[in-house]
């Protein structure tokens, strides 16, 4: 888990794209392709996955996307993470039982360690804190022009 997937990195980024990004509308995946970069194959496998956690809310018609299901200083990183290792479902090293006594009673026990404190970590992190990062990072954001006080 120390290394990161690309599906895992594209998934922070888009619930970050659409937490930074969002204005009133619902934000379409077209959007955060052009703008991430991340190809529509994963990107909408992840969407999916995403919506189907909560993290993500999906919109249906023309004006249709994704917006966050729940506040953003509610969604943490680590939920996120979480989405995306069920949904790679890949066996874990760490978890098998195979292999020599010094890694079953040494390396396996600290690599274990290693992943539950970054996983606290990714636990106290929100995507308002990176909202936070990407604000003081000079990062553009696309909301304020799509913010609409019609009633």
């Amino acid at each position: 888990m120390l290394r990161i997937s690309k599906k895992l990195m594209f998934a922070i980024e888009t619930v970050l794209d659409i937490a930074y990004n969002a204005g009133s509308a619902p934000v379409q995946s077209a959007e955060i392709t052009q703008r991430q970069g991340i190809p529509k194959r994963y990107l909408e496998q992840v969407l999916q996955a995403l919506v189907r956690a909560g993290v993500l809310a999906g919109v249906r018609g023309p004006k249709g996307g994704y917006r966050l299901a729940k506040e953003r200083r509610r969604i943490t990183v680590a939920e996120i993470v979480r989405v995306v290792r069920a949904l790679e479902q890949a066996t874990d090293p760490i978890e098998e039982e195979v292999g020599a006594e010094l890694g079953r009673q040494v390396v396996r026990p600290l690599w274990a360690e290693l992943q539950d404190e970054v996983m606290a970590r990714l636990e106290q992190t929100s995507i308002e804190d990176l909202c936070v990062r990407a604000h003081q990072a000079g990062v553009a954001s696309e909301a304020a022009s799509k913010l609409d006080f019609s009633i």
